[in-house]
């Protein structure tokens, strides 16, 4: 009996930081979205990096100093490199097409890491995951309307981003084995930071002191996100964390409406929700997996 109720109150812990997670990266694409296009999307993203491993100065010491040692950093630049070059793409997306769209659009991460996870992973594709791909493609194409609708360079910048942020997360589950937290997260700012820093200069706009403030704020709200993330997967499984991100949909729908004036597409909402359906029924058998 006692097991049962720890075990409830840390699936409960786990979706309130779940919960708090999804806030976190909501702030992010609201901020994003306001600044606009005025700063290039590479700047934008090396800003947010730049701040970010700021944050994370104590770890770096740390590193210097030898105190912390890493043990797979070919991994790790590889990572960086492939994160640094989603994120410009992201950041080029948020700042072009609806909040809502660049959310749902972000929903297709998962299905590409089960893809990628049976490609170098060797990870057994059953067929219920293949069905539960296949909607989720489904999902996409009714997002994009192709043939129906004109496709966005907004739109492709995303479609680009997210098999690459799969890839980052499927070495990062690699990395896990021989890594601590800090590491991850230290290294991941510090090569984002680099490979962004050349894109930056190439075409930089000197921001003005709201933008920097602006952008500062997005880095303490997505290192806060990947704080908030960690301690959800620590204390819930995958399967029930799952469906509580996906009110991020509705929050963006929502803040997207409220204060940039975004219409609700119908269409955008049933790909979501479908989407959103498939990358459940991944994350609920993967759940039954590891418990295998």
């Amino acid at each position: 009996m006692h097991n049962n109720q720890s075990q409830f109150t840390n699936t409960t812990l786990g979706m309130f930081w779940m919960l708090l997670t999804g806030l976190c990266f909501v702030c992010v694409t609201i901020i994003v979205r306001y600044i606009g296009t005025r700063i290039p999307a590479s700047e934008a993203a090396f800003l947010r990096y730049a701040f970010g491993t700021l944050l994370l100065l104590p770890v770096i010491l740390q590193l210097l100093k030898g105190v912390v040692k890493i043990n797979s950093w070919r991994i790790m630049l590889v990572r960086g490199v492939l994160h640094g070059i989603g994120v410009i793409l992201w950041f080029y997306a948020m700042a072009r097409i609806p909040i809502a769209e660049v959310t749902a659009l972000g929903y297709l991460t998962p299905v590409f890491i089960t893809i990628g996870a049976a490609l170098f992973l060797r990870e057994k594709l059953h067929i219920r995951r293949i069905l539960a791909i296949f909607f989720g493609l489904v999902g996409v194409m009714i997002i994009l309307r192709p043939g129906l609708s004109t496709i966005s360079n907004g739109q492709i910048a995303q479609l680009i981003a997210t098999p690459l942020f799969a890839a980052s997360m499927l070495m990062t589950k690699r990395m896990t084995a021989n890594e601590s937290l800090s590491v991850i997260v230290t290294g991941l700012s510090i090569v984002c930071t680099l490979t962004l820093l050349i894109p930056a200069l190439n075409n930089w706009v000197t921001p003005n002191t709201t933008e920097v403030a602006l952008l500062a704020l997005t880095a303490v709200f997505a290192t806060l996100g990947h704080y908030t993330m960690t301690q959800a997967f620590n204390l819930a499984p995958l399967s029930v964390l799952q469906p509580v991100s996906f009110l991020q949909l509705l929050w963006a729908t929502l803040f997207g409406v409220i204060l940039f004036g975004e219409s609700i597409d119908i269409f955008v909402v049933i790909g979501g929700t479908i989407l959103i359906l498939s990358t459940s029924y991944i994350a609920h058998r993967e759940s039954i997996a590891n418990r295998n």
